[in-house]
């Protein structure tokens, strides 16, 4: 999450004491790859020439990825006129950057004009200006890829609100009763500071959600989206909407309304965005397959030890936001992963923090790519090169959060965003630093081919389970959302036979692409009290 509101608390929470915050644990400074990690053994000398042994340098691990980004914002300067965004695109280019992560959907509302959202209500932006359209000609020019940055789940701002009477805040916002698509708390209060955040488990609100991510695939040549605000507001007591609680107890068997740390209806809420996650990726592929699908996660606290998947399950990020990304990797559903790593080395042990959630993302990245993304806004220019050196160095790629806010100096007012990005430059692009070469990303998605369905014909249409099968054995399995949607990415080309709840179709998956099988009408099935589909 990037948003104007969340940097001072953010900065408030690295800024506290270790002895206040979650009590750290000990996490690798370095990552350790199978290749770093091994021991190697020196030449022995021959026999008739006394030998001096050079020391043997350590094997440098292959690149997990070498896109090299900056993240553009929407909360200032830098988008909203063609002045801006021809400023903004020089000056990415002379730092050196191969990719640029552009806000396009902020709260429901885009910077741009083709998509299925209202354009932002902004005095600053320019009359019949398309920033994303702009941005894009001009960072292609410049041999730059572009990535629309979608906050998915924003809804609102009551300090900056839309005026477009077809916004999603005053058509289902808070007053629109049964037919508000907030996420709710178990009091039905709705704001999380002055935000307003829509609600995963509805399926209204995510085929909105949806539509909106795609619309801007379908209608801009940008190279992919990357998924922000993908997950529950932070408190963990999120999700108490009535049509999310009746889905909830339809699906499951489940009674009453259930506590905020009942762990069945946590499981069952981070599905929920699991299955978000899995149908925007779908979408977008279905619409063009070689679209990068991308998400901007969250690192919360001090990290799980690489490859220790029950460590991250007892993290904030899977107990309080409910993102489980380590699944979205290992199933296909995002080609990279950008970590909201966002922390200071001189505060505690963020530092080592930093370096242990790279370790951890590197070791259970499954085919897709991960990226640290650092904090600009929170360090000095120094600490930033050291963060991004690190990163690199693990093998990863490094985004720098941001271009608006480039280094403490300017975040905290003292200095201006041209001096802070000379500054930032400087040490980016120093001898041996990560900007010192221009470095390409020029790699194609490793999700480029899937299929996708529907069940239809039943009022409890969400968690059923659907195996997908090839010569007479489960290949992969997966549960239908709210909708009844399903999918499944990465499977290997040829016949594909899908099974659900007493139904089954069965075509071949595409070498490239991903195809839409037809709806499954469902009759007599009955949800099981555990909430996997039953049927006869």
């Amino acid at each position: 999450m990037k948003t104007s509101s969340f940097l001072p608390a953010l900065l408030a929470l690295t800024l506290a004491s270790p002895a206040t915050a979650t009590a750290p644990v000990a996490a690798p400074a370095v990552p350790v790859t199978p290749s770093a990690a091994a021991s190697v053994t020196p030449v022995p000398p021959q026999a008739a020439t006394p030998a001096i042994l050079a020391p043997v340098p350590t094997p440098v691990p292959a690149p997990i990825s070498s896109v090299r980004g900056l993240w553009l914002d929407a909360f200032g300067p830098g988008l909203k006129t063609a002045a801006q965004v021809r400023r903004s695109v020089e000056d990415a280019a002379s730092l050196g950057v191969n990719t640029l992560f552009v806000q396009a959907i902020r709260r429901a509302d885009c910077l741009c004009r083709r998509s299925s959202l209202p354009v932002i209500t902004d005095a600053d932006l320019e009359k019949d200006f398309d920033p994303l359209a702009e941005v894009t000609r001009l960072a292609h020019a410049r041999g730059m890829r572009v990535i629309a940055w979608v906050s998915v789940t924003g809804a609102s701002n009551l300090r900056v609100p839309n005026s477009n009477p077809a916004h999603v805040s005053r058509q289902h916002g808070a007053q629109a009763g049964a037919a508000s698509w907030l996420s709710r708390r178990p009091d039905g209060s709705w704001q999380e500071g002055a935000d307003g955040w829509l609600d995963p488990a509805i399926p209204d609100a995510a085929d909105f959600m949806v539509g909106g991510v795609v619309s801007l695939v379908r209608h801009y040549p940008v190279d992919g989206v990357q998924l922000d605000r993908i997950r529950y507001p932070d408190g963990g007591n999120w999700g108490y909407d009535p049509k999310t609680l009746a889905r909830y107890r339809a699906e499951t068997g489940a009674k009453g309304t259930p506590a905020p740390d009942d762990a069945r209806w946590r499981d069952w809420k981070r599905e929920q965005v699991t299955l978000l996650v899995r149908r925007i990726a779908l979408e977008v592929k279905a619409v063009r397959p070689t679209a990068w699908v991308t998400a901007a996660t969250i690192t919360y606290g001090p990290p799980p030890p690489p490859g220790d998947l029950d460590a991250f399950h007892k993290t904030r990020t899977y107990l309080d936001v409910l993102q489980d990304w380590p699944t979205w990797m290992r199933e296909g559903l995002l080609d990279l992963n950008v970590l909201m790593n966002y922390k200071r080395d001189a505060v505690g042990e963020q530092g080592a923090w930093l370096d242990g959630w790279n370790a951890f993302a590197a070791s259970v990245r499954g085919n897709a790519e991960v990226a640290g993304g650092t904090a600009l806004y929170l360090n000095p220019p120094a600490v930033t090169a050291s963060q991004a050196n690190r990163t690199v160095g693990a093998g990863l790629g490094w985004v720098g959060y941001s271009y608006r806010t480039p280094t403490l100096d300017v975040y905290g007012t003292r200095q201006t965003t041209a001096q802070g990005l000379a500054a930032v430059r400087a040490v980016l692009t120093a001898p041996g630093s990560v900007l010192a070469t221009r470095v390409p990303w020029s790699t194609r998605p490793p999700s480029i081919r899937g299929l996708m369905g529907r069940i239809v014909g039943t009022p409890t249409p969400g968690g059923r389970t659907v195996e997908a099968f090839r010569d007479g054995q489960v290949i992969a399995r997966a549960i239908t959302d709210g909708g009844g949607y399903y999918g499944f990415l990465n499977l290997s080309p040829g016949p594909v036979e899908v099974r659900v709840s007493g139904q089954r179709w069965a075509e071949p998956v595409p070498e490239i692409g991903v195809i839409r099988y037809p709806d499954l009408l469902v009759r007599d099935v009955r949800p099981a009290a555990s909430g996997k589909a039953g049927g006869t």
